[in-house]
């Protein structure tokens, strides 16, 4: 094992797609408007008790601190970074004027004391996917209390306490007695981003990681490269990035852009989980890296374009050694996302040496026994350079985690992979690149990840899921309001209990969240008619 690393496996997404997709997308029943019980919490936590006695909160005079007790004091910048970015969202007004304690009245609570209460807070570590992330929040008066084992429920927590602040009637900031227990019922909440097809610049990726934290999201898979461009500098290829991004100084992001993306998500409790996709959607490698790319003919002679990875040469396997021993001292996940679908076997088809291979091997005319080939082999070549324990394959090993992409019968796929006894993770319900009129979080918002037919057994392998946002048609000026508020359900039903399913409660519950985003600055799009007490104003 390679001291720096702390990379144990790859993750490898075994895609399930069908010729065609028919989401049955239609406009959907409008819900009923009217009070939640729960305000505007959103996701919903695991046991809420709110008391109709309130409590008034003074800008100039409530503190977040650090609990005598915690084993995190003021030496962990992740925390104190959290406190001071919370203060700022409950009270945005005040801290813009400045406050003035001459006016100032004395807060009902005057503190919220944040106790780290495992010894080890895990404050400078990353979160990894099994981070603790369960908090309890005993909103009283004088002092608010929240306790969590690390510091990842800490910054759930933070987030649970300002969506219980609120304005009255009178403007006054307020809260009611509250008793909150709280953990997340999928370990896996993630989503994707896309930035090879348009690239998103830096400003874009940071906001909406913002709004993943107040959603309670934990996983940024970052869809970094694919046929369209190829953003991501590399220090060992540079000429990866200089051929195959769209510009070679103003599209990309260079070591020290990735590493502040990292380090932003790692203080919001989120991992950064890159993909590259090999060996197809690779079109935009082959421009900084000769010979990597499968040459198709045309007959009997090159008709001058390529296919996929090029599986037959060693110089292919000697490249992606070194290619991802790089990339895993970048990015510090214990996960890497290696792709492998949507694989066009015409250009393999049309190759003589190819075709030479396939006999030689015994492989017949069945071209994904090439592709299961590139795959062993691939990953067989990473393990060699990185001296990594566990590695997966699209051929089905026993420690392969399936992600199961697009397509309409997720269940039969899920019930089949969980079957076999693999560990899955879920997104072919939440393709949030396809919209429609009307209320369409409704869809994803109704989606069980559980409603499969299978053993207990086999639904503890569906460790989460990802809501994905492909870049065909999404780019810096689109994305943020495509995206808000309808990853919101995808949010809560990855969090809250299997049966928070009220698409009312949901509803009034979810328009004040939006708002709430709107004010904090992300330009959440309406679910229906109204408005918001703070209009978004833009930048």
């Amino acid at each position: 094992m390679i001291a720096t690393l702390k990379f144990t496996t790859l993750l490898l997404a075994v895609v399930v797609c069908w010729a065609t997709q028919d989401y049955g997308y239609k406009d959907v029943e409008e819900p009923t408007l009217g009070d939640s019980q729960y305000g505007s919490l959103w996701p919903l936590p695991q046991k809420v008790q709110m008391s109709t006695v309130a409590f008034k909160l003074s800008g100039a005079s409530f503190q977040i601190v650090d609990a005598k007790e915690s084993s995190s004091g003021a030496s962990c910048s992740l925390l104190q970074n959290a406190y001071r970015r919370y203060d700022e969202y409950i009270f945005p007004i005040s801290r813009m004027q400045g406050q003035n304690k001459k006016k100032a009245f004395a807060s009902d609570v005057s503190e919220l004391q944040v106790w780290i209460t495992s010894a080890d807070s895990e404050c400078d570590s990353y979160p990894s996917v099994t981070s603790d992330e369960s908090y309890e929040l005993s909103v009283d008066s004088p002092v608010a209390v929240l306790k969590a084992p690390k510091v990842w429920g800490a910054l759930r927590g933070l987030e649970t306490f300002s969506q219980l602040v609120y304005d009255d009637e009178y403007g006054a900031k307020s809260i009611n007695r509250t008793e909150i227990q709280d953990f997340p019922r999928f370990a896996h909440r993630g989503l994707l981003l896309d930035t090879s097809r348009h690239f998103l610049p830096i400003k874009v990726i940071l906001a909406n990681l913002e709004a993943m934290a107040w959603n309670k999201f934990n996983v940024f898979h970052w869809h970094i490269v694919d046929d369209h461009s190829f953003p991501y500098m590399s220090r060992t290829f540079p000429q990866l990035s200089q051929q195959g991004a769209y510009h070679p100084y103003t599209h990309v992001y260079t070591p020290s852009d990735v590493k502040m993306i990292i380090e932003f998500a790692r203080l919001r409790g989120i991992r950064v989980v890159s993909e590259f996709d090999t060996p197809g959607h690779t079109q935009s490698w082959g421009k900084g890296q000769k010979d990597l790319l499968t040459p198709c003919y045309s007959g009997t002679s090159p008709s001058g374009s390529f296919g996929p990875v090029n599986p037959i040469l060693n110089t292919t396997y000697d490249f992606m050694t070194m290619f991802f021993k790089e990339v895993s001292t970048v990015f510090p996940d214990a996960y890497i996302h290696l792709g492998g679908d949507e694989v066009d076997f015409s250009c393999w088809k049309s190759n003589p040496d190819i075709q030479k291979f396939m006999a030689q091997q015994g492989f017949g005319t069945d071209y994904s026994k090439l592709e299961s080939f590139y795959i062993q082999r691939c990953v067989a070549s990473v393990r060699h350079g990185l001296k990594v324990k566990q590695m997966i394959s699209n051929s089905l090993k026993s420690n392969t985690v399936v992600h199961v992409w697009m397509g309409n019968k997720f269940e039969e796929e899920l019930q089949k992979v969980t079957g076999a006894g693999f560990t899955t993770i879920l997104s072919a319900p939440w393709y949030l690149d396809y919209i429609s009129y009307g209320q369409d979080w409704q869809r994803y918002y109704k989606v069980e990840p559980l409603s499969f037919n299978g053993t207990d057994a086999q639904k503890k392998l569906v460790v989460g899921g990802e809501a994905c946002l492909w870049g065909e048609f999404v780019d810096a000026t689109n994305l943020t309001p495509r995206l808000w508020p309808r990853a919101s359900a995808v949010g809560e039903r990855l969090w809250s209990d299997k049966d928070v399913k009220d698409t009312n409660d949901a509803y009034s519950r979810l328009i004040q969240h939006r708002c709430r985003m709107v004010q904090r600055g992300i330009p959440a799009e309406p679910l229906f008619t109204g408005y918001c007490a703070h209009e978004y104003k833009g930048v």
